[in-house]
């Protein structure tokens, strides 16, 4: 095809005239695409057009775009993405203008920018959106995450469709026939594109739904169902108002979605879903059709492949009539003078070949024929996998059916406990509650404790240090004994030195005086001789000369002797003086030592004193606390035993001796505080216990015996706090009284007593043996139920038949499972029991241990009546089952009943158990037995209810709509009827379940306690 050619026919679709696009023009660029396997012309030719300025301009461009997208060449989506950004900014230009052509410009632009995204995003998609659903589930790659995101893309493509549908509807006058007019035409002509695409995404929304609800649950897809829901209503009534416009009818046949949006949450309305189809009317054939048509061809022919001869049969001609039939065929004149032999030869020719084609015609025929057999085998074999898919989709249908009867009993089920749970929840809560205000005050005991701690350290560190300050002052003792003994030592070395040398000089002096004596009365007497005398007098002379000058030398030594003892004397000084500067030093210290550990005892007394008195203060606001729980409405619903009231009494009291002996040994030796402010604590958590846990008791008396226990209670936090309150002051603390408290709480544990249960006052004989006897009873009870069931079941076997007796052989081996899982639970029951008492937590023998926990006992004897007495109602409804007189729902509650009587035999076995013991193992082991035989129970029967009763068909289709109507009026007041009823039935089954509860208590010695104290 010519470019030129299609540019010309791009300026002719696309013009400033407002009438619709001619098919010829628009099917001419079509072919373009296809011949340039691209739009690079197409583009080339619009960009110089002016759509920016003129709304009718681009309303048509926009028209011929949608049909290139959809019918072009698979290329044209990749190349018109180059202009996605200047068709954004026109659609925001026009979309500016609020009637006319612009707004519905804009709308079509973001139409046309959403096609592209969603088939760049998605290429498996073709333009025209045609896919099997083979293609339509390899688009997703078997992903539920790629499935739930093209699911997401389809509604945003579908919602851009119904945008541009309801604007083109809103921009026309209805009221007259606009679609003859030619501007009329030139608005609804791009709608038959619309109505194209959306068919499409109609159908693989919902088959894509379809999927995601197999896979996904329901309440994941809520969003895309109410999105669903909203496209699908608009959707169905733009198709009704677009199939009454004369214009659509001739030509495109637009479907009708179904009355209702398909129910997703039911798979199989998957196979009731029927895919919408669009149908356009051929049109007739014109010159310009078939002009078009060989354009195509001449176009479309792969001129690679080499031209062969037109026909085969010219050869063949050429060979019977020569060579100039074929250069000149309309020359006979060479023909006629044709020899006799030669047609004979040309005859016999003739014959051979029309023998063949006969021989070669008979093989086809039979090869038809052939093919023909094995064609209809093929049929026969596809009509029987299309009746046998046919039986496996009814028996499909069958089995939805009854799992969809399942899913709403389940549904109910989901209820039921989704109420449990509600008010499993509030129970919860409230005892987080009061864990919550029992962390509370355990926080405060333990900072009490750690303040106490804290002290006890300080006294620690305080004792320490005076054991160093007189460690140190004993150092300096012994430093200065050694210090002026070796003072002494040094002034007694140095007086023997100085001695010593004085006598030693004096001694040479004296040596010396007397040699110079002798000297010179040798003189004297050797005068006589002058040669004598002379050599004498001269060694004499030479002697005295050297004596003088030794004398100099000990002169000398002598007075280096003096100036080293003035040394040391002077150093003896200095060191005598420093000695008793460190003396008088370490004086000091141990004064200011003795001072410092006069003033940490001091201090350390009114520590001991602040600590008491922080945990009185801290006990006093323990015991408001309370006391002010006592009006909290709150702790209305709060209720306690009497048992474990007295049990709180008694460790008060034996508290209360307890911080006697505290008092007075810290009145005898204040170091003993600690004991008297663990004393106080205890005794505060204690009292406050008691205060607490006797209003909750006085919830479960009478009236009178409430409001006495109330005023005890009261007058025990008043002495409490009267007694803390002479406890803060140091004067009154030798002097507090705390008789009024012993006896408040004597009288509060007498109401006690009084209040206990009269099954408490059962002999030790007495009750253990009724241990046993309650235990040994309900086995009996589980056997005979047993050997009754299965002589209902001999009975019925030899009575019914058919779907009767299946459901009466069905519902009693259920039963008799149950009894099986029942006796299973009551022996590991006992196994359990007698572990209990052998590992040592009772008495030595079970009846000790029974009557010592006494209430626990009653709880095991109360439920083993329950589980006799359950298995032989169930045995009884069974029996009126089987016979045909009974309720199938009575022996659903009997069930019940068994199963949450098992479950407070199961909690009244293992409360005193070892978690780690064996028989628990088996307990829970049996009692999950016993939980599943009875919903097998439940299942079996209600298999069997719903095989017995017969199902009506509600046939309307010969009433009247006023006759409907009636029947509706009278269902409404059969439903209302039914309600009140319902509602009446509740109220007398709570008031029933007051009346049992009231029982029970009578049954724990309640009531006889209301008449002893009446």
């Amino acid at each position: 095809m010519d470019l030129s050619k299609m540019a010309v026919s791009i300026n002719k679709a696309i013009n400033t005239q407002e009438v619709a696009v001619k098919e010829k023009h628009a099917r001419t660029c079509i072919l373009g695409t296809h011949h340039e396997k691209g739009a690079h012309t197409f583009w080339a030719a619009v960009n110089r057009l002016p759509l920016s300025s003129n709304a009718v301009l681009c309303w048509k461009f926009c028209h011929v775009f949608h049909k290139l997208l959809r019918d072009g060449h698979p290329n044209v989506i990749k190349d018109s993405m180059r202009n996605k950004a200047d068709l954004s900014d026109m659609s925001r230009m026009w979309g500016h203008l609020s009637e006319g052509y612009g707004k519905l410009c804009s709308i079509y632009l973001k139409l046309l920018i959403t096609k592209m995204e969603f088939h760049v995003k998605n290429p498996r998609f073709p333009g025209n959106l045609q896919m099997s659903n083979r293609q339509l589930d390899e688009a997703g790659e078997n992903d539920v995450n790629n499935f739930f995101q093209l699911t997401v893309e389809m509604f945003d493509y579908l919602e851009c469709e119904l945008n541009l549908f309801l604007g083109v509807f809103s921009s026309l006058d209805m009221s007259r026939s606009v679609s003859v007019t030619a501007a009329g035409q030139c608005r609804l002509a791009p709608l038959i594109q619309v109505i194209l695409d959306s068919s499409h995404l109609y159908d693989y929304t919902v088959k894509l739904l379809f999927k995601l609800h197999s896979c996904l649950p329901a309440d994941t897809l809520q969003g895309h169902r109410d999105r669903f829901q909203e496209q699908f209503k608009k959707l169905k009534s733009l198709f009704y108002r677009s199939s009454n416009l004369q214009y659509f009818k001739r030509l495109i046949q637009i479907p009708q979605l179904p009355e209702n949006p398909p129910n997703f949450l039911r798979a199989s309305a998957l196979s009731e879903h029927i895919s919408p189809v669009v149908v356009i009317p051929a049109e007739s054939s014109s010159p310009e059709t078939e002009h078009m048509v060989d354009l195509v061809t001449e176009d479309l022919v792969d001129t690679d492949i080499p031209v062969q001869p037109a026909t085969v049969v010219e050869p063949r001609f050429d060979d019977l009539f020569g060579t100039s039939a074929a250069t000149d065929p309309f020359n006979f004149n060479n023909q006629n003078g044709m020899r006799k032999d030669d047609k004979d030869r040309l005859i016999e020719q003739l014959t051979r070949e029309i023998q063949a084609l006969r021989e070669e015609l008979e093989s086809f025929r039979l090869e038809s024929g052939r093919l023909c057999q094995a064609l209809r085998g093929r049929v026969n074999e596809l009509e029987a996998e299309l009746a046998e898919q046919s039986h496996l989709r009814m028996q499909a249908l069958g089995e939805s059916e009854f799992l969809r009867a399942e899913l709403d009993d389940l549904r109910r089920v989901k209820e039921d406990t989704e109420k449990e749970q509600r008010s499993l929840t509030e129970i919860e809560r409230k005892a987080v509650a009061n864990e919550q205000r029992y962390v509370k005050l355990k926080e405060k005991y333990t900072e009490l404790v750690q303040s106490h701690a804290d002290l006890l350290r300080k006294n620690a560190e305080v004792t320490r240090q005076m054991t160093v300050a007189r460690a140190a002052q004993d150092e300096v003792d012994s430093v200065r004994r050694e210090m002026q003994e070796k003072v002494k030592a040094a002034q007694e070395a140095a007086e023997r030195r100085e001695q010593e040398q004085v006598e030693q000089l004096q001694r040479e002096l004296i040596s010396s005086r007397v040699e110079l004596d002798t000297l010179k009365s040798t003189m004297a007497s050797s005068q006589q001789s002058s040669e004598e005398l002379s050599s004498q007098l001269s060694t004499v002379e030479s002697e005295k000369v050297e004596l003088a000058g030794s004398l100099l030398k000990k002169e000398e030594e002598l007075a280096g002797l003096g100036e080293e003892l003035e040394r040391v004397q002077s150093s003896l000084a200095s060191e005598r003086e420093s000695g008793v500067k460190t003396a008088e030093a370490l004086q000091n210290q141990l004064n200011e030592k003795e001072s410092r550990e006069q003033a940490l005892e001091s201090q350390l007394v009114a520590a001991r004193w602040s600590t008491l008195q922080g945990a009185v203060e801290e006990a006093e606001r323990i015991v408001q606390d309370s006391l002010a729980q006592l009006d909290d409405p709150a702790h209305i619903s709060c209720t306690s035993s009497a048992d474990y009231l007295a049990s709180r009494c008694q460790a008060s009291l034996d508290c209360m001796d307890r911080l006697h002996s505290a008092r007075d040994s810290y009145l005898a030796d204040n170091t003993g505080v600690s004991e008297l402010v663990r004393a106080v604590t205890h005794l505060a958590h204690l009292v406050g216990d008691t205060i607490v846990q006797g209003s909750a008791t006085s919830h479960m008396v009478p009236v009178e015996q409430a409001d006495a226990l109330s005023d005890s209670v009261k007058a025990c936090g008043a002495e409490a706090l009267a007694l803390l309150g002479q406890m803060k002051e140091q004067e009154s603390l030798a002097t507090a009284d705390s008789a009024t408290l012993r006896a408040a709480l004597e009288g509060i544990l007498a109401t006690a007593e009084k209040l206990r249960p009269r099954g408490l006052e059962l002999q030790q004989g007495e009750l253990g043996d009724l241990v046993e006897q309650e235990m040994a009873a309900t086995s009996a009870a589980v056997e005979s139920a047993a050997a009754r069931i299965e002589d209902m079941l001999n009975k019925s076997r030899a009575v019914d038949t058919g779907v009767k007796m299946e459901v009466n052989e069905r519902i009693l081996a259920s039963c008799t499972d149950l009894m099986q899982a029942i006796k299973e639970l009551v022996l590991s029951s006992k196994d359990l029991q007698r572990d209990i008492v052998d590992s040592g937590r009772g008495a030595a023998s079970m009846k000790e241990f029974y009557v010592k926990n006494s209430r626990w006992t009653e709880g095991l004897i109360s439920a083993s009546k329950a589980v006799g007495w359950g298995a032989t109602v169930m045995v009884d409804a069974a029996d009126l089952v089987v016979q045909g007189k009974g309720k199938y729902e009575e022996l659903m509650v009997c069930s019940h009943e068994i199963a949450a009587s098992t479950a407070q035999l199961v909690a009244a076995s293992k409360v005193k158990a070892d978690k780690d013991n064996a028989n628990l193992g088996r307990l829970k082991l049996a009692s999950k037995g016993v939980t599943q035989a009875t919903a097998g129970v439940v299942a079996s029967t209600k298999s069997g209810k719903s095989q017995i009763e017969e199902k009506d068909t509600m046939d309307f289709s010969s009433m009247t709509l006023t006759q409907i109507k009636r029947q509706e009026m009278d269902s409404q007041v059969s439903v209302l009827e039914l309600e009140t009823k319902l509602q009446k039935e509740r109220e007398r089954l709570g008031e029933l379940r007051k009346k049992h509860y009231e029982l029970a208590g009578v049954a724990e010695g309640w009531g006889e306690e209301d008449e002893g104290t009446g």
